[in-house]
């Protein structure tokens, strides 16, 4: 059996470090490869805002969860404390009894082996592998596997893969700018984003691409109306624009769900909701539809609150809620509603007064529909009319 070791501290994991373990199986004729994140790593210091080892676990788990013959190993995380390789390899082997074990490393790692703690019996339990990415470091490898060979009669594979254009250090400078999606598979973004981790903040056609295949096709464009009207009226209040961007973009993610859909999700995140009233399931949206923002996308605690009174608007909104309540009605596809040309024009010269005519406008026509009027919705009128 022939078994890739590859360590690092995945922080996080990127498709550089997948593709580069796909070649490696594929040159070494791999029966499986162990990806082994570390826990304390002892040849560097971790940089400040790295996630906790349990989270750098998980994170590979969902970079590496869709390669064949692939495990993603715990034995260094488990052992909350400084790990060297030379043990970690020696667990494997005897794990793997009469297997071949490859060390796979980059070529900064592979020219500082004799610096590795026991790296003498380490490299007679696993052979070294070293990513070989250009001429430049042709001479470096040859020279330093000629110096092991007679030193140790350890023979170096070589394992020749394209330069990805990425680092984790510059992958983690990208992320809070809503820059690098395109580095990372969705699974690990979206764990990255739902755990809030190196302050990432999701890229926008990223964003959008999640959301709308979460809609029903006909409510795609009232979702980009409501986006183009949050950014106007946020410009027009003094309201930080990507918050309105993104709380406009997610508003309706649960729209399409039945009640029992929306029951579930709300049991998942905690939220307790009182007896519906007739009518009320379609108000469910709103309210799981916040829960999923922020576990999802990792949204602030402000643009989740903004997704949640969308709907029904509350008593002491903030400025972000008004502008979200007021977008999803006047985008520019609600031309079929009484009177929108006037909640538009109320909507950029007093806030104020075009939510209480949007809650007029609402209970109006559910109580010509013989719906009982909802009674958060009477409390933001009343808390706005005094």
């Amino acid at each position: 059996m022939r078994i890739g070791v590859f360590g690092g501290t995945f922080n996080p994991p990127h498709l550089g470090h997948i593709e580069s373990s796909m070649v490696a199986a594929t040159q070494l004729g791999l029966d499986l490869l162990i990806v082994v994140p570390s826990g304390i790593p002892p040849h560097k210091d971790l940089p400040d805002g790295t996630p906790p080892p349990e989270k750098r676990l998980q994170m590979a788990r969902e970079a590496f969860k869709n390669l064949q013959n692939t495990h993603v190993s715990d034995i260094e995380i488990s052992a909350a404390r400084r790990t060297y390789t030379v043990d970690t390899a020696g667990k494997i082997a005897r794990d793997y009894p009469g297997a071949e074990l490859f060390l796979l490393l980059g070529t900064d790692m592979y020219l500082s082996l004799d610096s590795w703690k026991d790296y003498e019996t380490l490299l007679k339990i696993a052979t070294p592998a070293v990513f070989f990415r250009n001429a430049d470091d042709k001479d470096a490898i040859d020279k330093y596997s000629t110096a092991l060979f007679k030193q140790l009669s350890v023979k170096t594979k070589v394992v020749k893969s394209s330069i990805y254009p990425i680092s984790s250090s510059e992958l983690r400078a990208m992320l809070p700018r809503r820059e690098g999606v395109r580095y990372i598979n969705d699974t690990t973004y979206l764990y990255i984003l739902g755990n809030r981790l190196y302050g990432a903040k999701p890229e926008w056609d990223w964003l959008r691409k999640q959301a709308y295949s979460m809609l029903d096709q006909n409510r795609i464009a009232h979702v980009a109306g409501c986006e183009e009207e949050a950014l106007r009226l946020a410009e027009r209040w003094g309201v930080d624009p990507d918050d309105a961007r993104e709380a406009a973009i997610l508003h309706d993610i649960t729209k399409k769900l039945d009640t029992a859909s929306h029951m579930k999700i709300l049991e998942e995140h905690g939220e307790e909701i009182g007896r519906l009233e007739d009518g009320e399931e379609k108000l469910l949206h709103q309210i799981s539809g916040s829960a999923l923002a922020k576990s999802m996308f990792g949204v602030s605690d402000e643009v989740a609150q903004a997704i949640r009174w969308h709907t029904t608007a509350r008593a002491n909104m903030s400025m972000l809620e008004k502008i979200i309540y007021i977008a999803d009605y006047i985008e520019q596809n609600r031309d079929n509603i009484p009177d929108i040309e006037v909640l538009r024009a109320a909507a950029y010269k007093d806030i104020n007064e075009a939510v209480m005519l949007g809650i007029r406008m609402t209970l109006r026509d559910i109580c010509s529909r013989g719906i009982a009027p909802n009674k958060v919705a009477i409390e933001a009128l009343s808390y706005l009319q005094t």
